[in-house]
């Protein structure tokens, strides 16, 4: 773990600004196919952040997380990552450290060999 990195205390409304932005993005895209709408749900009183999709593409119904965002203890937990665009490396980019996000969709004995946050 990067001591330099984990001894300066998280700047959470920093992580949720890049956090509503990314969501924001993602989005202004509309899916291709289907009659889908796109919902944002910010909870910030908890640190939720999800953008869902729902809807119908002829007669197969659409529904589920595209992006699924926590904060807990401080960390960011990407929950669900449906995007072909690892937004883990989108955050980092955005200024939030590696040791600061959980790939919460990997096994817990995979985590530690991720570069990333193990909890």
């Amino acid at each position: 773990m990067d001591t330099a990195t984990s001894a300066v205390a998280p700047n959470l409304d920093q992580y949720r600004k890049i956090i509503r932005d990314l969501i924001q993005e993602y989005a202004s895209y509309q899916p291709a196919r289907g009659d889908v709408q796109i919902e944002v749900i910010f909870d910030e009183a908890l640190d939720h952040y999800e953008l869902i999709h729902a809807g119908w593409n002829g007669h197969y119904r659409i529904h589920g997380s595209v992006i699924h965002i926590d904060i807990r203890n401080g960390k960011v937990w990407i929950q669900h990552d449906g995007t072909s665009d690892a937004i883990a490396n989108i955050l980092v980019e955005a200024g939030i450290p590696k040791d600061r996000i959980v790939l919460a969709f990997k096994p817990p004995e995979i985590r530690p060999h991720t570069g990333f946050a193990v909890d």
